[in-house]
């Protein structure tokens, strides 16, 4: 028999739903490292008991945590997150720099080829590799070679908080980073170039520049990895050559403004995203929880209400605070500030809470297990 579990990480602590195939009936084990920031959870797809946390508080600082009983027990992972001990410089908004930092863990990426390699993306923004599970991490520095000096801190930061991994191609990375833009490697890392043609923001000096984009999360599905989709600090945008080009998608929408983004796990035209109010206003419009789904790649979308709040809601989902499984009914979970949890066995056709009253919510992840 099949089911799934969800990984949910909130500002106090991290949380795991599991339940079967039929997705109705949900145990909840935690708080695992109760009163931490957790960041991100998520699980290796090619074991899925070796489970990754990143674990963050302004008092005690970063750790890396990893399981290997799908979060039965958990052991500390190597937390060393040197910047090749080269010190680089960042420029303020006023124009004076200051050593390049290295905050919290927003973002940890296993390899979908082997099952001792996972990614990082820090803030600052920059990217690390561990090739042992964990154990040792090492800069990808290139990185910073690709404009790094433009780069300036969004809201939340200035951090590289998404990694995308082409199954087909080990060699290909690319990272979303805020507020930069998007950067693709195709040597493993080495290398890295700006991918940000025809994104545009009305909030830099250039609204077409090459780096200063606030990109909030990427989405690809792995069938088809030179098609990418791109939640924005506003719009949402489609690339179809790897991110060489990108156009816009999101005139359909009550709002273009969001933080998540996800395809559906059997139809690669199929895309989800939850738009809220503005960059001010963080909350849905009109008080009405919405996901919106566009089979169309983009081109068309339609409102999925059914079993979410219409009236007085005012929570906000965050970036990688939305995720899907790969069963045969895809399902879909997002988890909101507010602490709940909800769930789709049909691919948003329906929705309910699965857990409710947790802390607010920072990450969702799911993994199917067979």
């Amino acid at each position: 028999m099949s089911g799934v579990r969800v990984l949910v990480g909130t500002r106090k602590g991290a949380f795991i739903l599991t339940s079967d195939e039929r997705r109705k009936d949900w145990a909840v084990d935690g708080p695992h490292f109760a009163g931490w920031e957790m960041y991100h959870l998520k699980g290796s797809p090619l074991d899925p008991n070796r489970l990754y946390a990143s674990q963050s508080s302004g008092w005690f600082g970063q750790i890396v945590q990893r399981s290997d009983d799908g979060g039965t027990t958990w052991e500390t992972a190597g937390s060393e997150f040197a910047y090749d001990g080269v010190p680089g410089t960042h420029q303020w908004y006023d124009g004076t720099q200051h050593p390049w930092e290295f905050a919290r863990v927003w973002h940890l990426e296993p390899s979908p080829t082997d099952p001792d390699t996972i990614y990082a993306g820090v803030e600052d923004a920059a990217l690390f590799r561990s090739v042992d599970a964990g154990k040792s991490w090492h800069e990808l520095s290139g990185l910073r070679a690709a404009s790094g000096e433009y780069w300036q801190p969004g809201a939340g930061g200035m951090c590289l908080h998404t990694i995308v991994l082409d199954p087909a191609n080990p060699d290909r990375i690319i990272v979303a980073i805020s507020a930069a833009g998007v950067f693709r490697s195709d040597d493993a890392g080495a290398t890295w170039r700006p991918i940000n043609n025809g994104l545009q923001s009305g909030e830099i000096p250039d609204p077409k520049a090459e780096v200063g984009h606030c990109v909030h999360n990427l989405a690809m599905h792995p069938s088809r990895p030179d098609v990418l989709f791109m939640q924005k600090h506003w719009d949402v945008m489609r690339s179809d050559n790897g991110g060489g080009s990108w156009r816009e998608v999101s005139s359909h929408l009550p709002t273009d403004f969001g933080f998540p983004i996800h395809v559906h796990a059997h139809e690669p035209d199929t895309i989800y995203v939850v738009p809220i109010k503005s960059d001010s206003e963080h909350f849905p419009p009109d008080g009405k929880l919405r996901v919106y789904r566009s089979r169309t790649g983009g081109e068309e979308w339609e409102a999925l209400t059914n079993g979410l709040p219409q009236s007085d809601c005012y929570v906000n989902v965050l970036r990688d605070a939305m995720a899907v499984d790969t069963l045969d009914s895809c399902g879909v979970y997002f988890g909101t500030t507010g602490g709940q949890v909800y769930a789709s066995a049909d691919s948003g056709d329906s929705w309910t809470p699965i857990v409710r009253d947790l802390p607010a919510v920072m990450s969702v992840e799911v993994q199917t297990l067979r």
